[in-house]
Formats: structure tokens, C-alpha cells, sequence
């Protein structure tokens, strides 16, 4: 049974005029240019970096951030960062609404998304995520060991792992509860002394004039369309990311108090965006 969430609102008007057309096409061949020249570059690079670092990426990541940051200044997408995004080690988990996640996630620190093992065989998007260290999990209680051992690995790298604790995508107007699976793997005796977790807020502003779900991506709403209509937007709007102070998960008494934290700060700015 899928989780993905819907709505029974209609849908934001996507459509695409002649001039956005040509809008989408002048911003969307150089994005396309600057992703291929990532994904070559990281192609190029990672076999030397796999030779002396292992599974650690000590240079890639950088390569993963000029891309995301290239990518949202030809789509004309602002990006507003407040907060400290924290140093060393841990887990980020973030509220969920598009695609564009993706990169505005990625473009102000280095960081390794957790996703659905069914991501890795999604044509396109599974190269992209492959590239970039993705881990792929199972939602699955059953393999949580497999999944702790995975999360202790990737932590002694330095790595930061980002979740997406909803499961799904939103209209970006909202934040789903916090499902509380993943949070049990932080409690592990390997983990829990050590782990910190940083809840960090995406806030999307609609372009003048749009619906304001206009950036969420949810439902059954397909790929193309969305993106030439995000392509074909001008002026943009922005993306606002709010970085929330990192919490030890030693000082929460279980996984359910510890995802209700981080759901409630999360909730936080999106209720504001909403007030305002």
C-alpha cells in the first residue's frame, strides 16, 4: 500500500504560455548541461577518491554542492539559509514537498540522503542519487539492525544523513506527522550516545501571482509537467531553509519523544509562512 499523500483540492494550474516555453528551454539546457557535467565529473573522481578514502568523499560532495547551487541560480530560484547547519557527524530530517528538495538541501552543506530502496530503480533519478551516496533504505522494522549498522558506517565517515521523516511529499503548505520508524535505528546502543539530530524547516515562497503550493510536488501529479512550469516561471520565487539547534538523542527517553521534537520544530516556520 503506497503512502504517498494527496489531496482533494484541485491541483495548482501548471500551464506553460509561448513565452514560458522559451524560458523553460534557455534555463533548462543549461541545467541539463551543468547535471551531466556533475554526474562526469563525479564519475571521473570517485574511483581515486573510492582508492584512498574508501566509502569516505572527501571531494565529490563539493562537486554535488556547486551542482545544486549552478542548478538554482539558472532556474532563478532564491535560496535563503538561516541558522548554523551543524558540524561533524549526525542525522537531518526536514519536512518534504518536491523535487526541488533535492537541491536546496544540498546546496548549503555536504550531506547523504536516506531513501526508499525503490528510488534505486527509478530510471534517471536513481543515477543521480547513486552518484551522490545515497543510502537506501527499507522502511522495514525487520531490517532495522541492517539499517543501524549501515547509519554507523556512514556516521564514523563524518557523514551527515538527511531523512525525510513524512514518507512522502506535500502541497508544502503543511508537515505530516512524523512517522517514527527510522528514529528507533538513533537509539541503538552504537548510536545513541554519540548521535545528534538537526531538524531543519523547507519553507517554499510561490512566485507572484502563483498558487502557493505552487513548488510542492505531490499525489500523482507527474514530473514533466511540474518542472517546465517551474522552468518556465519567471520572475521565481524562493526557497527558505531554517536550521534548528542539533539535539543529543542521549537526552530523549525514546524514538516517539525525539520525532515529536524535531516535528515540532520543523512545523515551526511553515506555520509562520502560513501566518504570513
Amino acid at each position: 500500500m503506497s503512502d504517498t499523500w494527496d489531496d482533494v483540492a484541485p491541483k495548482p494550474d501548471l500551464s506553460v504560455g509561448p513565452l514560458g516555453w522559451v524560458i523553460a528551454v534557455v534555463r533548462g539546457v543549461p541545467v541539463i548541461l551543468v547535471l551531466l557535467v556533475g554526474l562526469l565529473l563525479t564519475a571521473l573522481v570517485r574511483p581515486f577518491e573510492r582508492l584512498v578514502a574508501g566509502e569516505g568523499r572527501p571531494v565529490t560532495p563539493t562537486i554535488t554542492r556547486a551542482v545544486c547551487l549552478s542548478v538554482l541560480a539558472l532556474m532563478g530560484l532564491g535560496l535563503t539559509v538561516r541558522g548554523t547547519p551543524m558540524r561533524g557527524p549526525g542525522a537531518v530530517v526536514a519536512n518534504h514537498s518536491s523535487w526541488l528538495d533535492i537541491f536546496a538541501l544540498n546546496a548549503p552543506k555536504r550531506i547523504y540522503f536516506v531513501s526508499k530502496a525503490e528510488v534505486a530503480d527509478w530510471p534517471g533519478i536513481s543515477l543521480l542519487a547513486k552518484a551522490t551516496g545515497t543510502v537506501f533504505i527499507r522502511r522495514d522494522r525487520r531490517e532495522a539492525r541492517g539499517q543501524v549498522e549501515v547509519f554507523r558506517r556512514r556516521l564514523a565517515l563524518g557523514h551527515r544523513l538527511l531523512f525525510f521523516p513524512e514518507g512522502t511529499s506535500t502541497d508544502s503548505r503543511r508537515v505530516l506527522t512524523f512517522k517514527t520508524t527510522l528514529f528507533a535505528a538513533f537509539f541503538d546502543d552504537a548510536l545513541r550516545e554519540t548521535m545528534r539530530v538537526q531538524p531543519v524547516s523547507v519553507v517554499y515562497h510561490a512566485p507572484r501571482g502563483r498558487d502557493a503550493r505552487f513548488y510542492g510536488w505531490w499525489g500523482d501529479m507527474d514530473l514533466g509537467p511540474h518542472l517546465l512550469a517551474v522552468l518556465g516561471t519567471f520572475p521565481q520565487g524562493r526557497v527558505e531553509l531554517t536550521y534548528h539547534d542539533p539535539v543529543r538523542v542521549a537526552d530523549f527517553a525514546n524514538r516517539k519523544t525525539l520525532a515529536a521534537h524535531c516535528e515540532a520544530a520543523v512545523r515551526g516556520p511553515v506555520l509562520e509562512s502560513l501566518a504570513g
